[in-house]
C-alpha cells in the first residue's frame, strides 16, 4: 500500500493474492479499482476500504489550504477549504485573515500584500490564533508557506521561481508572490 493520499478517481494499487472485497471509499470501473474519497487504502481483513475522515475547523497550528477571494493595503482574505490536509464540505468554508506582518518572518514592515498574493491564488497557511468571531488569523512566514498556485495573466499556471517571483511559461513575465517553497526540494 501507498503511503501517499488518493484522490477520488484515482487507481488504487491492489495487493499481490486473491483480489480483495471493495469497502466504503472504494469502486471498481474498467476492471480498475479506484479511489471514491481522499485517503490511505487500508485492508482489514479482505477487505480493502478508504475510511471517512471527518473535517474539523481550523486550530492553532493547523496547516490550511485556502484561495484569496479579497486583497486590502493592510491584508488578505482568505477562503480555506482544506485543513491538516482533510478537505472541508462544500459550502463549509471559513475566512482567514493574513496580515501584512504575518506574510515573512524578516522584514515584516516592508511587505507590501500586492506584491505577495493576487485574487484567485491558492496558499498554503499556518493557523497562529482564532482571530475575531468571524475569522482566523493565518501566517505564511516560513519557506514551505504561501502560494502554491496562480494563474497568469494570460491563464497560464505560473511557476516558482524564487521564493518571492512566480513566472508565466507561456509569455515569460515575472510576477511578485510570496511563494512556497515547492515539496521535495
Amino acid at each position: 500500500m501507498s503511503d501517499l493520499p488518493l484522490l477520488p478517481g484515482q487507481p488504487v494499487p491492489l495487493p499481490k493474492g486473491p483480489h480483495p472485497l471493495l469497502g466504503p471509499g472504494l469502486y471498481a470501473r474498467d476492471a480498475q479499482v479506484r479511489a471514491s474519497v481522499i485517503g490511505r487504502p487500508r485492508r482489514d481483513g479482505s477487505t480493502l476500504s478508504i475510511p471517512h475522515q471527518k473535517p474539523r475547523p481550523p486550530a492553532p497550528n493547523s496547516v490550511v489550504l485556502g484561495s484569496i477571494t479579497r486583497l486590502s493595503p493592510v491584508q488578505a482574505l482568505l477562503s480555506i477549504t482544506v485543513v491538516d490536509g482533510i478537505p472541508l464540505p462544500p459550502g463549509e468554508e471559513f475566512t482567514g485573515i493574513i496580515r501584512s506582518q504575518d506574510v515573512r518572518a524578516t522584514e515584516k514592515d516592508k511587505v507590501k500584500i500586492s506584491d505577495c498574493f493576487r485574487g484567485g491564488d491558492i496558499v498554503r497557511g499556518l493557523v497562529i490564533s482564532l482571530g475575531d468571531a468571524r475569522s482566523y488569523y493565518v501566517t505564511t512566514g516560513r519557506n514551505d508557506l504561501g502560494v502554491i498556485f496562480a494563474t497568469s495573466e494570460s491563464g497560464a499556471t505560473m511557476e516558482p521561481v524564487s521564493w518571492q517571483e512566480m513566472r508565466c511559461p507561456r509569455t515569460g513575465r515575472i510576477e511578485k508572490r510570496k511563494c512556497a517553497k515547492p515539496e521535495g526540494l
